[in-house]
């Protein structure tokens, strides 16, 4: 426009369209994507030990009941290191020490989460440690069921894994 607002030939129109479209934008080279691994579901880490037990059971006479914390720190430990899942062996010690009457629970709903984890029936699960509640006090018969239910469950589970022993 000029002084004298009259539109000039070389001013554009405002009113009617630009006819070339905007440049389309510049695609960038993108660098080939990797392919992904094939989801095979949580990694198993280092099996544990089998532990005969009759072999526990003496220990834990002999010791006056002490390795039943020992006990409860390698188990636990062992199996958190396996799936990464769990308390782990500190808690479990920590537990066993303070508040020791959760530990049958909480032992076995763990042995029981490494065969579910699998896609197995769990052989035991947090109810066993019922025997070791309810029966504990009788002679310490329940707490005897409870230990072999449980340990010979764990000891299976790692014989599954390739333990041996």
């Amino acid at each position: 426009m000029t002084e004298t607002n009259d539109p000039t030939a070389s001013d554009p129109d405002p009113t009617t369209p630009d006819t070339a479209p905007p440049p389309a934008p510049t695609p960038y080279a993108a660098a080939p994507a990797a392919p992904l691994a094939p989801m095979t579901g949580p990694a198993d880490g280092p099996i544990g030990q089998v532990r005969s037990t009759g072999v526990c059971i003496l220990l834990t006479i002999v010791t006056l009941g002490f390795y039943t914390w020992y006990w409860y720190y390698k188990t636990h430990d062992e199996m958190k290191q396996h799936t990464g899942n769990g308390i782990g062996g500190g808690i479990a010690l920590l537990l066993a020490i303070l508040v020791g009457i959760v530990m049958p629970f909480l032992t076995s709903s763990e042995v029981g989460g490494l065969y579910e984890r699998k896609g197995q029936p769990k052989p035991v699960s947090a109810t066993t440690g019922l025997w070791f509640l309810l029966l504990g006090w009788f002679f310490l018969v329940g707490a005897i069921v409870w230990f072999v239910k449980t340990n010979g469950a764990l000891n299976d589970y790692w014989r599954s894994q390739g333990a041996t022993g």
